[in-house]
């Protein structure tokens, strides 16, 4: 036999196959992180554990120098190395801050701290750490409106409810930032530009991890919970790994405990939360593919689309809904729609002899073969409308991606959205097909 064509040889390729995104290739060489590594060394932090790397789905990441058990430590970061609204009231800034009234929130004084560092180039002590963070973000708030028109509707809806929040933000901000220019040889406007501002409010949300709530008299009464963790930080998500997560006060480390192993040279995971990708994208930026939290969100419009017009209870119906939270969460899931969604439609496909039976609905209760068939009927006809509508929008952004070359980065990352809500609509019409074809 011919060598490398044996059984071993195949059970070899197979498993590197399997390895290979996992697999990444070390980025530890690089001046950046020789840099950052120092710093944190500096400030009593040295990590046996992970070295930062570059994965092919995910980008850069940190990965395991050793195999790692169920329980184990993946990481504990000394106070000495977060950065709180502690670091910034102990600045140059904390002066300022502490005399402007009314109190500056926790959010602006991390955000005018990280463009105030940012500013200082190497004149910062937070150098290694600044120069590490992305220069851009891809959330919602950073994308162009054409490509945020082409969001599903109700993430499109937080989109700019989030965009109007930032230029709230920037404006109510200007006499604050006015009152920094004892600090600059430059106009604060050239320093907090909506720009930079934008950069610091999407590095402080999209990175950040949560410690108890903090409080300081010079600072608003909003929660301070946000902290920003070096090198802790290039840990990336997955929705398949459990994590614990504190400050722990007796080591005075922020530790994250993994709940799963992990192989030698293999991406080390995070969990961020059960989030959906609506979510996911709106806050942090990216989409996680197979995302066992997707759905795809149902409308109001699109709950009464298939209804028949002629329902003289139609407003009862509806009005009920909302009085019991039956309007919102609507969903189709990698299982079919959702216990809510098939629930709201048979309340809305209640006979007007039954509809005395509305709150035996609302408890789950089955009314009739034919409430259940016809609740079934009207899911289907809502699953195939979207995975029209999801089409429809594929192909408008695949159209675009060849016009808009400067907007491709965007466009893919709508796209994948897109593409993963029509892989679960697809499930749900075949689980649709035979849970109807059981009531035939």
């Amino acid at each position: 036999m011919p060598r490398g064509r044996g059984r071993t040889s195949r059970v070899r390729r197979q498993k590197r196959s399997r390895n290979s995104d996992s697999r990444g290739v070390s980025e530890s060489y690089k001046s950046e992180f020789i840099a950052l590594k120092k710093w944190l060394k500096d400030r009593n932090f040295e990590d046996t554990n992970l070295i930062p790397a570059r994965f092919s789905g995910t980008g850069r990441g940190l990965m395991s120098k050793k195999p790692m058990r169920e329980g184990q430590m993946i990481i504990a970061l000394p106070e000495s190395c977060l950065l709180t609204t502690d670091t910034v009231i102990r600045s140059s800034l904390g002066v300022y801050i502490t005399k402007w009234k009314p109190p500056p929130s926790p959010l602006l004084a991390l955000c005018t701290f990280l463009v105030s560092e940012k500013h200082a180039g190497d004149q910062s002590a937070w150098k290694p750490y600044l120069d590490i963070l992305p220069t851009s973000y891809a959330c919602p708030v950073c994308m162009e409106p054409e490509v945020v028109g082409l969001l599903p509707k109700p993430l499109k809806a937080k989109a700019e409810e989030q965009r109007t929040s930032v230029q709230e933000f920037f404006a109510s901000s200007r006499d604050f930032f006015s009152s920094l220019q004892p600090l600059f040889a430059e106009a604060v406007d050239t320093v907090f530009s909506c720009s930079s501002l934008l950069w610091a409010w999407c590095t402080v949300h999209t990175r950040a991890v949560y410690l108890r709530a903090r409080q300081h008299q010079c600072l608003s009464s909003e929660p301070d919970t946000c902290a920003l963790a070096p090198y802790l930080d290039l840990l990336n998500h997955s929705p398949n790994v459990q994590v614990k997560a504190a400050f722990n006060k007796e080591t005075g480390c922020y530790e994250i405990r993994t709940a799963s192993s992990c192989r030698k040279h293999e991406e080390v995971f995070i969990c961020y939360g059960p989030y959906d990708n609506h979510r996911l994208l709106l806050q942090y930026g990216f989409v996680s593919p197979c995302n066992p939290h997707a759905c795809v969100y149902v409308s109001r419009e699109m709950l009464v689309k298939y209804l028949p017009s002629t329902d003289k209870q139609m407003n009862k119906k509806i009005l009920i809904l909302k009085d019991h939270g039956f309007m919102e969460n609507l969903t189709f899931g990698w299982d079919g729609p959702s216990w809510r969604l098939l629930t709201a439609l048979k309340l809305l496909c209640l006979e007007a002899e039954k509809f005395t039976c509305w709150k035996k609905v609302l408890l789950g209760e089955v009314i009739s073969d034919t409430n259940e068939k016809a609740s079934l009927d009207i899911a289907q006809q809502i699953c195939c409308c979207l995975i029209e509508e999801t089409t429809a929008v594929l192909q408008k952004v695949s159209q675009m991606k060849d016009e808009k070359v400067s907007l491709v980065d965007q466009l893919t990352l709508v796209a994948t959205l897109w593409a993963e809500e029509l892989k679960i609509l697809q499930v749900s019409a075949k689980t649709l097909d035979s849970l109807r074809a059981a009531l035939a």
